[in-house]
């Protein structure tokens, strides 16, 4: 099983803001933080913000941050979100019309569907919070500074 450049990207990105605490976060600085591209990113923080994963705030001082806390978060739930499917081969596809010789018999498809949900269930063992221990190291190696103080949260009303 291999996730795309998009899941892997979108995990990092919600590392970032887990380990941000509420402050708001910008694009550029996760862009630089990881060194990858600001456009990838942007498509990602549109889409997780869809799925009400993030919180993005417009403006000049806006930026995203989680919608919960990262112990809130399931890892497998992030991963959910951004893979398009979990069909390791092309049978196991929505709608194929693939034929196989072998289909009425196959034992094949119904394994790799069993550890595609194998793979989900382990993620789903996991929180964001759990990835961004020890988050002071993590901090440190990706330049968050929590002293800088950007934007207050609003408070609900």
């Amino acid at each position: 099983m291999r996730l795309t450049v998009y899941s892997d990207y979108a995990l990092r990105l919600m590392m970032y803001l887990g380990l941000n605490g509420d402050r708001l976060a910008t694009i550029s600085e996760i862009s630089e933080a990881y060194d990858i591209s600001k456009a990838h990113l942007m498509k990602i923080t549109h889409e997780l913000g869809q799925k009400g994963l993030i919180e993005t705030v417009r403006g000049r001082q806006g930026g995203m941050r989680l919608a919960r806390g990262a112990s809130e978060i399931g890892v497998g739930e992030i991963v959910r979100a951004c893979e398009p499917d979990f069909a390791i081969v092309p049978c196991m596809e929505a709608g194929s019309t693939m034929v196989c010789a072998v289909q009425p018999a196959c034992v094949l498809k119904r394994a790799l569907a069993s550890a595609a949900a194998a793979f989900l269930d382990v993620l789903d063992g996991y929180t964001l919070a759990d990835l961004v221990r020890p988050s002071v190291p993590l901090r440190q190696l990706l330049g968050i500074n929590l002293d800088v103080v950007r934007a207050p949260r609003p408070n609900p009303r």
